[in-house]
């Protein structure tokens, strides 16, 4: 990673007014907005995603996340009557997980948990034992003769960001999750990906785009903020990718051609970026990457991408920033301020695209 650019965490803080925090997904998914940024150019254009084909053609590559987020936040309760709070981090096995655990007393290795079905009720049939530690999170294991994710889609709650400020509801288990999610694992939506809707795709198709899936399951640990001043001593998070060689083939032969590499969130930034760092050159990937990527990177495989809107001071928002040039992205969010944009997972989205500037 470059070193020549010395930044602070501080050069990412902007004021958000609370409101423009999203609370709840709008009525239709396309229907959200989207400021175009021309990164080169520093130029902004207001938009309506379902917009979003006008500004695509038949050279270009969409790259997708296909993870699907599991329901992983779970109450339970521990055999001396502690309320316990669990949020799966990343399953390890058909029946093994390890998890942040919240509660009065970190439970130890052998305890059982009783799980409810939510908060403040009463224990189930469903029980969770504590095996061991793993860092910070706790190993956990539920019987053989149940698959974990069957007990999470029983009586697991879809794992909201801790900015939407309210319990999750029914409609969470469709609207935090993308129509083409397809790969059981992720504990945060890959959230760009939420404004598509199928009509939108077919457009997409019609207009000859190809369309391509990696993996990464997102994590928990893509909430945790930044504490260094200094970023480049940051220690980042780790997360499964997997990207195949028909992703890369694609990426290729988008890019011999003029096309252009299309980036859908974040995730599938880091994915492709992840698979091309070791040489330059796309190969697949499949393991844990913990890249991280801020003003100074080099990026090797992306050519546009796709996003939300980021949290202050966060390494998403280090990332668009590298992408774009710090201050043309501090200043498109000052616009989206005062455009009244939403924010965050259910809000708008930015489509950055444009020259490269040096």
């Amino acid at each position: 990673m470059p070193a020549f650019l010395s930044m602070k965490r501080s050069d990412f803080n902007y004021h958000l007014p609370t409101r423009l925090i999203a609370q709840h997904p709008l009525s239709e998914r396309s229907a959200s907005r989207l400021l175009l940024l021309e990164r080169d150019k520093g130029v902004t254009r207001h938009q309506r995603f379902c917009e979003l084909p006008d500004f695509l053609n038949s050279n270009d590559l969409l790259v997708f996340n296909d993870a699907r987020v599991i329901p992983a936040r779970l109450w339970g309760q521990k055999s001396t009557g502690g309320k316990v709070e669990i949020l799966i981090e990343r399953l390890t096995g058909p029946n093994s997980a390890v998890a942040h655990i919240r509660a009065s007393k970190s439970p130890q290795a052998g305890s059982v948990i009783h799980l409810c079905e939510r908060s403040g009720s009463e224990p189930g049939i469903f029980q969770l034992m504590v095996t061991g530690r793993e860092g910070d999170l706790f190993c956990v294991s539920c019987e053989k003769s149940i698959a974990l994710v069957q007990i999470l889609e029983s009586i697991g709650h879809m794992p909201l960001p801790p900015y939407i400020d309210r319990e999750d509801e029914t409609a969470d288990r469709e609207r935090y999750q993308t129509v083409y999610a397809a790969r059981q694992g992720a504990v945060a939506a890959p959230t760009a990906g939420l404004h598509f809707t199928e009509d939108l795709l077919a457009q997409i198709d019609a207009l000859g785009v190809r369309r391509v899936a990696v993996t990464l399951h997102v994590g928990a640990g893509t909430f945790q903020p930044v504490r260094e001043e200094d970023i480049e001593r940051h220690v980042m998070h780790s997360e499964f990718v997997e990207l195949s060689e028909v992703v890369c083939a694609a990426v290729r032969e988008t890019r011999s051609r003029g096309g252009r590499v299309i980036a859908i969130g974040t995730t599938a930034v880091r994915s492709l970026e992840s698979a091309s760092i070791a040489t330059g050159n796309i190969q697949p990937f499949l393991g844990d990457t913990d890249i991280f990527i801020y003003p100074g990177y080099r990026f090797h495989s992306v050519d546009a991408i796709v996003t939300n809107f980021h949290l202050p001071e966060s390494t998403l928002l280090m990332l668009v920033s590298a992408f774009a040039g710090r201050d043309v992205i501090m200043d498109a969010y000052s616009n989206a301020i005062e455009e009244e944009y939403r924010f965050f997972s259910y809000g708008d989205a930015m489509f950055i695209t444009g020259e490269k500037r040096e």
